[in-house]
């Protein structure tokens, strides 16, 4: 037997809101069982969630990445378009006149001169920065664009910067170790991305094959590339070929580390490729 109250019971109160208290809610969030207005609910695949509940989710959530590991940036290529435009203000410095009173000739002070590499190792990396004609800075600016919409969002950020670093760094080393003390080349200037846009056509090869995909048309540039490179008078084929090898043993680590330990072996990876070269630079350095 039940009672029911009277005319003179008290009613219950409406639930409401915890966020918006002048509204009455009658759904519930399906996590912590709060009441929520409509302007708090966020749909889940059961039911809904309150705004702090679904806020908690997906903190914990591991952001979305592609198949080598590089997190999702929506297709951007912010590093890229970074390196272009650096390259074009460093050219435009290369033509002001040394005596225009900023104190740099950035040609003198930056390109990679194997015999001031001892004393001056950040030619090393700045070299990639200068070119020597308009045309040199055109053919790698369209090479680094078009390689970049297809490496920058697969790799992710971190990899394809260390990617082009190494092979730029891969390129010189090459260039440091096949120039002879005796000869003219020792006290040439190098310069030019050639390297690192050599390394990422080395890994668009090495990426293209781990998965299967039809390689025909990147082994034909790199062929034309290349007999280009050994043919063609005033071309750096050395820092063409270093930068192409660096590029693929990076690639090739990037490409076949295991998923479940793929951050941690390709920053180990990394790390060996840099201090292999590093320690290549030194120890030539120590014979001449």
């Amino acid at each position: 037997m039940t009672t029911t109250g009277g005319p003179g019971a008290p009613e219950a109160e409406a639930p409401v809101c915890p966020r918006h208290p002048n509204r009455v809610a009658y759904v519930r969030c399906q996590r912590c069982g709060r009441p929520v207005c409509p302007a708090c609910q966020v749909p889940s695949a059961v039911g809904v969630h309150c705004v702090d509940c679904a806020t908690r989710a997906s903190s914990g959530r591991r952001a979305p990445t592609t198949v080598l590991g590089g997190r999702l940036t929506g297709g951007s290529t912010l590093i890229t378009k970074a390196l272009i435009a650096v390259c074009v203000v460093v050219f435009i410095a290369q033509k002001l006149p040394a005596a225009t009173g900023m104190g740099l000739d950035v040609v003198r002070d930056l390109a990679l001169v194997p015999a001031f590499v001892g004393a001056e190792p950040w030619r090393l990396l700045t070299s990639a920065l200068l070119h020597g004609s308009i045309m040199h800075l055109a053919f790698n600016m369209w090479a680094l664009w078009v390689l970049g919409e297809a490496l920058e969002p697969l790799l992710g950020r971190w990899r394809y910067s260390a990617l082009m670093a190494l092979g730029a760094l891969g390129g010189s080393t090459a260039v440091y170790w096949l120039s002879s003390p005796d000869s003219l080349d020792w006290y040439t200037a190098t310069v030019g991305a050639s390297g690192a846009v050599f390394g990422l056509f080395a890994a668009l090869f090495v990426i293209q094959r781990r998965f299967g995909r039809d390689t025909t048309s990147i082994v034909g540039i790199l062929v034309l590339n290349l007999v280009f490179s050994f043919t063609a008078a005033g071309i750096s084929w050395q820092g063409h070929l270093g930068g192409l090898v660096t590029g693929g043993i990076v690639a090739a680590i990037y490409a076949w580390a295991p998923r479940k330990r793929r951050g941690a072996l390709s920053a180990a990876g990394t790390g060996a490729v840099a201090l292999l070269l590093v320690g290549l630079v030194a120890l030539r350095l120590a014979s001449v």
